[in-house]
């Protein structure tokens, strides 16, 4: 029984991942999520529903339109595993309860913000303020408690905290750019996906997701810049990293968290 649940949690993330490319793609063309349907971008050709099964139909058809034979972007099954394996992930840390639905949901979210910022440097409200209330969800819930092999808030509390020192600190950067530089350093949409981190994974965890998302871009943009004509003034997506750093706590901050405290701890 265990084992078909958890192919059940896989495929709801492929099918879930399938809906995120929709919303990936059309949002920063403001075009509608729901009309027309599933359509080639190329053709206008409409996808039968055999050509639209996740991850599958992209394998049979080689990566190209059926109708025209245009290329279909590596995006779409991208989205789509990494969404199931998430799922994944995340069912064979909760099992069937609450907990798993709420996480998922947070992944998704976590995963459209992360594209739509790298394709237009853009963190949506309606996605940053959704993702604040189901972490606030989880810490009201204590599901940090319940699932301690994810890191969650533990209370409300913990999670109310956790969304403020999330929003405050980037609000500080910000403020400190301008007086230094007189120019914005970070937008807006950072501070706000930065509190939907922190509602979902507690205050404390928010100086490390910062720090590790400011490490990484770091690490990938600096050579970009150098090479750049505009040098350190390159406009950079700090979404996508601060995602890819929430998604790396919330799996493995646990257990790195009770490795420095066996490390350093009597």
């Amino acid at each position: 029984m265990t084992l078909l649940l958890a192919f059940y949690a896989f495929a709801i993330g492929a099918i879930v991942g399938s809906f995120l490319n929709v919303v990936i793609h059309r949002y920063p063309r403001e075009e509608s999520i729901v009309f027309p349907g599933s359509h080639c971008p190329h053709c206008n050709a409409a996808i039968r529903w055999f050509d639209n099964i996740p991850i599958i139909s992209f394998l049979v058809l080689l990566g190209r339109c059926r109708a025209c034979g245009a290329g279909i972007a590596w995006r779409y099954p991208l989205v789509e595993l990494a969404n199931a394996l998430f799922y994944l992930a995340v069912f064979l840390r909760t099992g069937p309860t609450v907990a798993f639905v709420i996480v998922a949901a947070i992944i998704s979210t976590t995963i459209t913000l992360i594209y739509i910022d790298a394709d237009i440097q853009m963190l949506p409200d309606v996605i940053d303020f959704p993702g604040i209330a189901l972490g606030v969800g989880a810490g009201a819930l204590g599901l940090g408690i319940l699932h301690p092999r994810l890191m969650l808030a533990d209370s409300l509390f913990d999670s109310l905290f956790g969304a403020l020192l999330g929003a405050a600190i980037p609000l500080v950067i910000i403020g400190i750019y301008w007086l230094v530089r007189h120019a914005e350093g970070m937008g807006l949409g950072d501070v706000k996906m930065l509190a939907m981190i922190g509602a979902v994974t507690g205050w404390r965890s928010v100086p490390g997701v910062l720090m590790l998302a400011s490490v990484t871009g770091a690490v990938i943009v600096l050579p970009a810049a150098i090479r750049s004509r505009q040098g350190m003034r390159l406009a950079l997506p700090f979404g996508v990293f601060l995602g890819i750093a929430f998604l790396g706590v919330l799996f493995f901050g646990p257990a790195l968290g009770g490795y420095y405290a066996r490390l350093f701890l009597p």
